[in-house]
C-alpha cells in the first residue's frame, strides 16, 4: 500500500506537466460529451499502464536502442503532425456548430484518436523506464513493489484526467464557440509542433 501511495503522488506531480494530450480531451469534452472525454481519459490511462508493464519487465530498454528509437520517432512524428493537421482543417473548411458535433459523436473514435497520439510520444516510455529504474535504486524494490508502485502511477492519470473532464465538462455549455475554436487551434499547432520538434531531434540523431 506504501509503494501505491508513492506511485500515486509521484503521478499526480508528473500529470502538473499538461501537454498536448490534456487539451486534446478538454476539446473532445467540451465539443463532443462527457463520455468522448472519458473515453480519452480511459485511452491515455490504458496506453500509461502498457508503458508501465513493458517499462517494468524491461522492454523499454529498447527504445534506448539508436535503430529502434529512430524508426519509432519517425512513425510516431508523423501521426503527431497528421492529428494537428486534421484538426486544424476541421476548423478552416468546416461551419459545423457545437451541437452537431455533440449529436455526431462517436465514442470509439475519440478513444482511439487519443490512444494514437498518446502512444506515439517516444519519450513516455523512456521515461517510464528511467523513472522505474530509478526507483529500484533508490528504494531497493522487488518486482511486487514496483508493480504497486506503478499502479499507483497510473491511476493518478485516471483521477487527474477524470476529474479535469468532469469539471470542464460542467462549464462546457458556458463556453462561447470562439472559444472552442481557439481551443481547436491551440491543440492542433501543439500536435504538429510537438511532432515537428520530435522529428527534428531524430533527424540530428
Amino acid at each position: 500500500m506504501k509503494e501505491f501511495k508513492r506511485g500515486f503522488y509521484t503521478g499526480l506531480t508528473l500529470q502538473l506537466a499538461i501537454g498536448p494530450v490534456f487539451f486534446f480531451i478538454i476539446n473532445l469534452t467540451l465539443q463532443k460529451t462527457i463520455f468522448d472525454g472519458f473515453a480519452g481519459v480511459l485511452a491515455v490511462t490504458v496506453v500509461d499502464y502498457f508503458f508501465i508493464i513493458i517499462s517494468i519487465l524491461g522492454v523499454g530498454t529498447l527504445l534506448k536502442e539508436t535503430k529502434f528509437k529512430r524508426v519509432f520517432g519517425y512513425v510516431s512524428s508523423v501521426v503527431l503532425i497528421l492529428f494537428g493537421s486534421l484538426i486544424l482543417k476541421g476548423i478552416l473548411f468546416s461551419t459545423v456548430t457545437v451541437s452537431k458535433i455533440s449529436s455526431g459523436a462517436d465514442i470509439l473514435t475519440s478513444f482511439v484518436s487519443v490512444f494514437l497520439i498518446t502512444i506515439s510520444s517516444p519519450m513516455t516510455i523512456i521515461f517510464f523506464t528511467s523513472l522505474f529504474t530509478a526507483k529500484v535504486v533508490e528504494y531497493n524494490y522487488s518486482k511486487k513493489e514496483l508493480i504497486s508502485f506503478g499502479f499507483g502511477t497510473g491511476f493518478a492519470t485516471f483521477i487527474f484526467m477524470g476529474l479535469s473532464v468532469i469539471i470542464f465538462s460542467f462549464i462546457g455549455s458556458f463556453v462561447p464557440l470562439i472559444i472552442i475554436q481557439i481551443l481547436n487551434c491551440v491543440v492542433g499547432m501543439l500536435l504538429i509542433g510537438y511532432g515537428i520538434q520530435r522529428l527534428a531531434i531524430n533527424i540530428k540523431e
